[in-house]
C-alpha cells in the first residue's frame, strides 16, 4: 500500500525478506487486546508471559497503581537508550512487571505482562508473546525473572538453553500434540 516505484518496493522486499506468521491477539479484562505478530504459532502453548516495548501504547493504561512508579522510571530510562544500544545489549537483561495480565487466546489462563527493553516498538506490533522454552532472548528474560518455562517442542533440553530449532514433535500443545512443527503451523 506505500505509494513507492516499483523497483523501489521490490528492493526493499529484497532487503527485508518476507515474514510469514499469524496475528495473535491476547485479550485483556478491560475488553481491549493486545496484538502480537508471530512467526512460531505452534509455540503459542509455551507462551508464559508477554513483553511489551517501553513504548507502547497501553503500558501506561495497563500498568496497576502499585507499579507505576516502578514502570515510570523503567519507561524514562529505556527511552534515553537508542534501539540499536537496546538490540546490542543482549547480556544486561532488564524488565519490569506492569502487574496486569492478559488472557491466552487458546488456554485461556492469565499470563504476565512485563515491559522490556529488547522489544522495540517500531518493529512488529511492539509485544512479544514471550515462549522461553524455544527463543533464545525470552529464555534469559525468563531466567533472570524467574518466570515459567513450558517445553512444548520436543528434541531439545532446556534445563540450559532455548530449544530454538524448527523441527521436533509438539508436546504440551492441547490440539497440537503429536504434530511436527510445520504441521503445527499450519493447523495453529
Amino acid at each position: 500500500g506505500i505509494d513507492w516505484p516499483d523497483p523501489l518496493k521490490e528492493m526493499q522486499r529484497n532487503w527485508i525478506g518476507k515474514s510469514v506468521g499469524a496475528l495473535v491477539r491476547f485479550g485483556l479484562n478491560s475488553g481491549k487486546v493486545i496484538e502480537v505478530f508471530t512467526t512460531r504459532v505452534d509455540t503459542i502453548y509455551g507462551t508464559t508471559f508477554l513483553v511489551l516495548a517501553p513504548e507502547h501504547e497501553y503500558v501506561d493504561i495497563i500498568t496497576t497503581n502499585d507499579y507505576k512508579n516502578e514502570v515510570n522510571s523503567y519507561v524514562i530510562e529505556a527511552k534515553n537508550r537508542s534501539e540499536r544500544e537496546r538490540m546490542a545489549e543482549v547480556k544486561n537483561i532488564t524488565g519490569v512487571f506492569t502487574g496486569a495480565y492478559a488472557i491466552h487466546p487458546f488456554s485461556g489462563k492469565h499470563i504476565p505482562i512485563w515491559i522490556g527493553d529488547y522489544v522495540l516498538a517500531g518493529y512488529g506490533t511492539g509485544a512479544v508473546m514471550a515462549v522461553p522454552a524455544h527463543d533464545l532472548r525470552d529464555y534469559a528474560f525468563a531466567k533472570h525473572f524467574k518466570l515459567p518455562i513450558e517445553e512444548v517442542v520436543s528434541g531439545g533440553d532446556i534445563s540450559n538453553e532455548s530449544y530454538d530449532a524448527k523441527e521436533g514433535k509438539l508436546i504440551n500443545s492441547d490440539f497440537l500434540n503429536g504434530l511436527d512443527v510445520k504441521a503445527a503451523i499450519k493447523k495453529a
